[in-house]
C-alpha cells in the first residue's frame, strides 16, 4: 500500500525506471497516457512493427512532441531488450510466439518482463517463468488484466485464513458463440462492420473474447499462477449475477457446479436464453472463499457478505477492470518489491484448438478469434494425454486430414514445425504437468 512513495523515493535516489515496450497497441496506449503522471517511472524505447503509427498513437493520447522525442521508437525488439536503461521489459504483442522469443531475450538480458501477451503466458510461460527466478528476477502477469486482479484476490483471500472455493471472471457467454467468426461477431456486440472499422477495432481479437477462447486462456492463467484446478470438460460458463456468487461457485456436493473446491470459472452475464443477468459481472472478477470454522461463517453473515445457504462460502468481486491504465501497478511491484502481479508456478491448465466446423484436410487454421477453431479450457494432464494442439500454435498450420466440428485437435492433426526456441520452451511447461500429480 505504498507504491507510491516507493516509486517517487526511488526517483530521488536513483532516477526513474526505465521501462522498454515491445508492442504498442489499445493495452499499451492505456498505459502509456498514465505514464506522465506516474511518479519514478520512464518510458525509454518502443518496439512496434509500425512505429511511425505508434508515434502518432503518443500524440492522440496527449503526449508532447518533447516527451516522443525523448523515447527511441522502432521495429526492433532487440533494440529495446538489450538496453542498458531498461529495467523492466512489458511485452504486450499479443503474438504468443512472438512473444516467448521477446521474453526469452529480456530474462537473458537481465530485464524484468511483464507479460500483458496471455497468450504467450498459457503457451509457455511457467517455463520462462522458472528462469526469471533461477536468475533473481521477476516474471509478472500484467496488472489491471483479469487474470492478475484475480490472483490478488487469490491470494488475499488465502493470506486471511480462508480456503478458496472458486476464482474467476464474468463475460457475456451463450454456447452459440462458439461457432462465431469474424464475419459475424459485430452483430453479438450490437455494432455494423463499418461501426467497428471506424472505431479501430480488430474482428478477429474481439471474435476471440466472444467465441470462448480469451476466457480459456485467461483462466489457465489463473489455474497455472493460483494453483487452482480446471473442470475436466472445459469452463461451464454458468450465468450468474453477483448476488448468488456463493450459491452457485462452490462443489455439487453442496448444491453449486464445481467438481470440488479451488477451481477456476468464468461466469456468463447472459441467461442461456439470451435475456441478460440481474447485477451482472461481464466486465469484473470474483473469488469465491470457504470459512474454515463456524465462527468465520457467522462473521460472514453478521457483515453483510453475499453468502450462500450453509453460511460458509461467501463472495466479494471487483465489478470492473481498468487494462492497461493499471498496468503501472506490475512495473512498480517488480522492481520495487521484487513481486509479481501473479505468476506461473506450474503448468495446470492448457488451451486446445477445437474445430468450429467440419474441417478439411489442407485448410489452414486461422488461429485464435479466426474462422476455424476457438479455444477451449483442459486440465494439462488431458491436454497432454490427447496430444492436443494448443490454441497458441493453431495459426497459419495446415490440417493434414479431415476433423468434424467440436473435435479437439491433436498436434498430429497438423503439420507442426514450431521454432526451436517455443518448441524448448513448451517442452519444458509440458514437463512442469508431472509435478502436479
Amino acid at each position: 500500500m505504498n507504491l507510491h512513495a516507493l516509486a517517487t523515493a526511488r526517483a530521488e535516489s536513483a532516477g526513474p525506471i526505465g521501462v522498454g515496450l515491445v508492442g504498442a497497441g489499445k493495452f499499451a496506449s492505456m498505459f502509456l497516457a498514465q505514464v506522465p503522471t506516474m511518479p519514478g517511472l520512464k518510458i525509454v524505447a518502443i518496439a512496434d512493427l509500425k512505429p511511425d503509427a505508434a508515434r502518432h498513437r503518443l500524440s492522440q493520447i496527449g503526449w508532447s512532441n518533447e516527451r516522443v522525442a525523448t523515447v527511441a521508437i522502432g521495429e526492433a525488439a532487440a533494440d529495446v531488450t538489450s538496453r542498458d536503461d531498461v529495467d523492466v521489459v512489458i511485452e504486450a504483442t499479443g503474438d504468443p510466439l512472438a512473444g516467448l522469443a521477446h521474453g526469452e531475450a529480456a530474462i537473458a538480458a537481465g530485464k524484468h518482463l511483464v507479460m500483458v501477451n496471455v497468450e504467450a503466458d498459457v503457451l509457455a510461460g511457467p517455463a520462462l517463468a522458472k528462469k526469471a527466478r533461477a536468475t533473481g528476477l521477476v516474471y509478472s502477469l500484467a496488472y489491471g488484466d483479469q487474470p492478475a486482479l484475480i490472483a490478488e484476490q487469490v491470494d488475499w483471500a488465502r493470506a486471511a485464513g480462508f480456503e478458496v472455493a472458486a476464482a474467476g471472471k464474468g463475460t457475456k457467454y451463450l454456447p452459440d458463440y462458439h461457432a462465431s467468426t469474424p464475419d459475424t461477431v459485430w452483430q453479438h456486440y450490437g455494432l455494423t462492420a463499418e461501426q467497428a472499422q471506424a472505431a479501430g477495432m480488430n474482428s478477429q481479437m474481439f471474435n476471440s473474447f466472444l467465441d470462448g477462447t480469451k476466457s480459456a486462456i485467461e483462466m489457465a492463467a489463473v489455474a497455472n499462477a493460483c494453483g487452482l484446478g480446471v473442470p475436466a470438460g472445459g469452463l461451464l460458463f454458468p450465468p450468474v449475477g453477483t448476488d448468488r456468487l456463493a450459491d452457485v461457485l462452490r462443489p455439487k456436493a453442496v448444491g453449486g457446479v464445481l467438481e470440488r473446491d479451488g477451481m477456476v470459472e468464468t461466469i456468463s452475464s447472459l441467461n442461456r436464453d439470451g435475456s441478460e443477468i440481474d447485477r451482472d459481472l461481464r466486465w469484473g472478477v470474483y473469488v469465491v472463499m470457504k470459512a474454515t470454522n463456524d465462527y468465520a461463517a457467522e462473521c460472514f453473515a453478521q457483515y453483510g457478505l453475499p453468502s450462500d445457504d450453509t453460511g460458509h462460502y461467501a463472495a466479494l468481486y471487483r465489478p470492473f477492470h481498468m487494462i492497461g491504465l493499471e498496468l503501472g501497478i506490475s512495473v512498480y511491484c517488480a522492481v520495487l518489491r521484487g513481486e509479481a502481479t501473479g505468476a506461473p508456478t506450474g503448468f495446470r491448465g492448457d488451451v486446445a484448438a477445437v474445430a468450429k466446423r467440419d474441417l478439411k484436410a489442407g485448410e489452414r487454421l486461422d488461429g485464435e478469434g479466426g474462422f476455424t477453431v476457438w479455444g477451449r479450457l483442459l486440465p494439462a494432464q488431458r491436454s497432454l494425454a490427447v496430444d492436443a494442439l494448443p490454441i497458441g500454435l493453431a495459426k497459419d498450420v495446415v490440417l493434414t486430414r479431415d476433423a468434424a466440428a467440436g473435435t479437439v485437435l491433436s498436434a498430429g492433426d497438423v503439420s507442426l514445425t514450431a521454432e526451436p526456441l517455443v518448441a524448448a520452451l513448451r517442452a519444458e511447461t509440458q514437463a512442469m504437468a508431472a509435478a502436479e500429480g
